[in-house]
């Protein structure tokens, strides 16, 4: 291993995993027990492929609705706006 590279305590790859643990809403639910590393990284796998699948979901739902609206609408106008904020 390279000295220059910087070796992370214990402590702070608890830290790490505790934080980790409170993003993701399953480990949330379920309280503050341990979860070990692996399976947290696998949960935390799971949630992001989750989330890739809602968001071509919602793009998808979106492209059939925009496809249905009139484009000079006041509702087009309004789906618009919200893409620039």
């Amino acid at each position: 291993m390279s000295s220059r590279r910087s070796r992370i305590s214990e402590e702070e790859m608890n830290e790490l995993v505790s934080k980790l643990q409170s993003l993701l809403p399953e480990t949330r639910r379920r309280g503050t027990g341990r979860t070990s590393a692996a399976k947290l990284l696998k949960e935390t796998c799971n949630y992001i492929k989750s989330l890739h699948r809602e968001v071509d979901d919602l793009s998808d739902r979106l492209s059939a609705l925009m496809a249905t609206m009139d484009l000079d609408s006041a509702q087009a106008d309004i789906v618009r706006s919200l893409f620039r904020s």
